[in-house]
């Protein structure tokens, strides 16, 4: 690939090829959203049973053709039902979102690409299919009123904002961290009743306010878009939860381990912030099939490890200690 199509003075040598296809695809694919059109008409459904919209095969088939060429030997998309065998003197392996938030699209919503790399190996599944930590690079594209993107190589995070006229992403901020004190969560709310005691009972504290036992006021945030709900939490702190529930299929979460939570995870952990499934760090945990789902809480440090501390403790005494007593308030 010629074309610069990101700044590379701060990307690891081995990963500029890499990097320079998912920026020009990515560039490619905000061009396409600007340019509007019929996106959003549903065209099927993809590996997990979710309605694809034309966006949605586009964006696919465009970051699979730019990576093609970019010494990956293995691709996994949230798309397709298995990973596809693109180089094979490729060393990498890239799992990808191609379009996350695409029920977004014709309400003019942030939507974006989640990207994950890890070292290839013989087969997709040994690539894939092992510790998250292993990743050795993760991020975002978030389509919005600018399209920015998120990139870690497990030393930071970097900040990078495409510009329009040259299609190429520009470097905003060289090591970018979250802040902690943000008074704001995100969750769908609507679940209230589905949620496990621990999720309703750290929920209801924020809800009481100043009045409770957290003595401060929060907001709620509720995008229902990912990528659009980690730029927020990265730029401004706060908290995302998608915890299980008691509905059929949601048992285990809804959001992907592999080509979801642990880049996000990878990104939250190296701008100092956590990310777990309620107890268990994200980057401690594996996917076991390229589609497997998990509970999602993440953002700052100090708002996850509480979450944390209402999981530990038996479910009689949540109310007693924190609802009561107010052991936490900080």
């Amino acid at each position: 690939m010629t074309a610069e199509t990101i700044q590379t003075d701060r990307i690891p040598p081995q990963m500029h090829d890499v990097m320079l296809a998912l920026a020009g695809a990515g560039a490619r694919l905000a061009a396409i959203i600007r340019r509007g059109g019929d996106l959003a008409s549903a065209v099927g459904t993809n590996a997990d049973g979710d309605g694809q919209k034309a966006l949605d095969v586009m964006a696919d088939d465009l970051f699979r053709d730019a990576l093609a060429g970019a010494g990956v030997r293995w691709f996994a998309s949230e798309e397709q039902d298995e990973a596809v065998a693109l180089d094979p003197q490729g060393r990498l392996a890239v799992a990808i979102d191609p379009l996350d938030g695409s029920s977004n699209i014709d309400t003019n919503v942030s939507i974006g690409t989640i990207f994950s790399i890890f070292p290839a190996e013989d087969t997709a599944e040994a690539s894939f299919l092992r510790p998250a930590r292993d990743q050795i690079g993760g991020g975002y594209i978030i389509y919005g009123p600018r399209c920015a993107m998120m990139v870690s190589f497990g030393d930071g995070v970097q900040h990078y904002a495409l510009d329009p006229d040259s299609d190429r992403f520009h470097l905003v901020t060289a090591r970018q961290e979250m802040p902690e004190g943000a008074q704001e969560f995100a969750i769908n709310a609507s679940n209230y009743r589905h949620w496990p005691q621990p999720i309703r009972a750290y929920i209801d504290d924020c809800l009481a306010g100043s009045d409770g036992p957290r003595e401060r006021n929060f907001n709620m945030r509720w995008i229902a878009s990912l990528v659009a709900e980690a730029h927020r939490i990265l730029i401004r702190g706060g908290v995302f939860l998608y915890p299980s529930d008691a509905r059929q299929g949601y048992e285990r979460g809804r959001l992907r381990m592999l080509y979801e939570c642990a880049p996000i995870a990878l990104l939250i952990e190296q701008a100092g912030g956590k990310a777990t499934d309620g107890l268990i760090p994200i980057l401690d945990q594996g996917a076991g099939a390229l589609h497997q789902r998990t509970p999602f809480i993440f953002g700052s440090a100090g708002k996850v490890a509480r979450i944390a501390a209402y999981h530990e403790l038996p479910e009689t005494e949540i109310s007693a200690l924190f609802g009561n007593r107010g052991l936490f308030r900080a």
